[in-house]
């Protein structure tokens, strides 16, 4: 049962001592209830987010994203052009963990909706650019995950190797992961601090009358590491309006050697998010979810091109394609997306995105792995004449695959931002079907955000509407 904001609120003196509370309200916005949370008023006019965990994962969640957020001291901060949630403290509301952080002002955008030219766009990339220019000693430091360009391939090969053995990979995706993870080409990077995987809810605007809207906060910090810059661009997969300009104001503003393979990686990423959705299931013993995630990865393999992620780059062709959309998914499972959490939006949690109108379906949302390559796939284990035979294959491309952590399910509109933010995403409201739990709705709105990711119960305004919260 959810607590009241008046509950969560008392707990906040608990967290800041001499804390004078003089006001609460809910931070909801139809949330799958894993995290109970709420805005408290002091009396010094400031806002603070309380968010409570409702089971082990989430509180697990919350410790991350307090240690993320003690790790950006107020040095760190000041390199960066936007605000970071302030960690305030941490408590108990019963026996489940609490924390508590400043609320920032701004609102959301859903990746389908940013849209091309100046703007949303380019204060993206630029503030993209802008964590991944931050020393690696601030992860090190905090000793938080730090992976070179050897270590993310190594990962990608076993996240393959697990979601082939499972059998319910395509083997025509299964050919083309290996034959990503196996070129040299792709894996030429330098390895930079990383949100994790940010999201389109990850990033909360203002206004700006002679520029448009301006990244002014950014949430969902619980992933900080270092590793490869591609994971953050992923969910742009989802954006394909926005991508172009995102991907030039971020190499604009980087001052790194130009990465020629970073948006084949970045599609990689977004790929293996079904393969993660998988593994989750398998892990939980959900044979719905592994369902669901099996007919995601059938789509996905019906619907790319004959393209070689290995050596798109070094072909010099064929990146743009990365981020054409699927001309058309299956209906699947639609579930609510939890947007309760504060204001770091939920990274991730955006799934297919069906803005073509040929398509016959919307969203689609899942988290986590990679395919089979079995007799039962119809093609080698190795993905070797697989591929060969699948590359003969013209299809359509993907774009509206959202990167994250997350995992949704699939007849709605987009994505919502569960990391964070006050009001819901728009493209959340679908419902999702008889007999899934509140676990299964969970899981599968988390598909291509980074199904681990989340940071956020202060999702303001969604489609560039304005939280009157704020």
């Amino acid at each position: 049962m959810a607590r009241s904001p008046f509950t969560l609120v008392a707990a906040v003196t608990a967290a800041l001592p001499g804390a004078d509370v003089t006001g609460a309200r809910a931070l909801t916005a139809g949330g799958d209830g894993r995290f109970d949370s709420a805005v408290a008023t002091l009396a010094d006019g400031r806002e603070l987010v309380i968010r409570v965990a409702e089971d082990d994962e989430a509180a697990l969640e919350l410790a991350e994203e307090a240690i993320a957020l003690r790790a950006l001291t107020s040095g760190v901060r000041e390199m960066l052009p936007f605000a970071v949630p302030e960690y305030v403290g941490e408590t108990r509301v019963g026996e489940a963990r609490a924390l508590v952080t400043d609320l920032l002002p701004g609102f959301q955008i859903d990746a389908p909706h940013v849209p091309a030219g100046r703007g949303a766009a380019p204060s993206i990339g630029a503030a993209t650019a802008a964590v991944h220019a931050l020393p690696a000693s601030v992860v090190r430091g905090a000793g938080l995950t730090v992976r070179d360009a050897a270590d993310v391939r190594r990962e990608v090969e076993q996240l393959v190797d697990r979601a082939a053995a499972t059998g319910r990979v395509p083997a025509r995706l299964t050919a083309r992961w290996r034959d990503a993870a196996g070129g040299d080409a792709l894996w030429r990077f330098e390895s930079t601090v990383t949100l994790g995987g940010a999201q389109a809810g990850s990033f909360l605007f203002q206004d700006d009358t002679e520029h448009g809207p301006q990244v002014t906060g950014v949430l969902g910090w619980r992933g900080l590491s270092v590793g490869d810059p591609a994971v953050d661009l992923s969910w742009l997969s989802a954006a394909p309006d926005a991508a172009e300009d995102v991907h030039a104001a971020y190499l604009r503003a980087s001052a790194r050697a130009v990465d020629e393979a970073l948006r084949v990686r970045a599609r990689l990423h977004a790929e293996l998010e079904f393969a993660r959705w998988l593994l989750h299931g398998e892990s939980l013993h959900r044979p719905d979810i592994v369902d669901d995630a099996a007919a995601l990865l059938e789509s996905l393999a019906e619907g790319l091109r004959a393209d070689d992620l290995a050596v798109i780059a070094a072909k010099g062709a064929g990146v743009d394609s990365a981020l054409e959309a699927v001309g058309r998914v299956p209906e699947t499972v639609a579930v609510a997306v939890d947007t309760s959490m504060q204001t770091d939006a939920y990274r991730p949690e955006e799934l297919w995105s069906a803005d073509d109108p040929s398509a016959d379906t919307g969203a689609v949302g899942a988290a986590d792995a990679a395919g089979a390559g079995s007799a039962a796939d119809g093609g080698p284990a190795d993905g070797g004449s697989a591929a060969d035979a699948e590359r003969g294959t013209p299809t359509q491309d993907l774009t509206e695959v959202t990167g994250v952590r997350g995992s949704s399910g699939g007849g709605a509109t987009g994505a919502a931002p569960s990391d964070g933010a006050v009001t819901g995403s728009a493209g959340s409201g679908d419902a999702g079907p008889e007999g899934l739990d509140d676990e299964a709705q969970r899981a599968a709105r988390a598909a291509l955000q980074r199904w681990t990711s989340s940071a956020s119960d202060q999702t303001r305004s969604s489609r560039m509407t304005r939280s009157s919260d704020t």
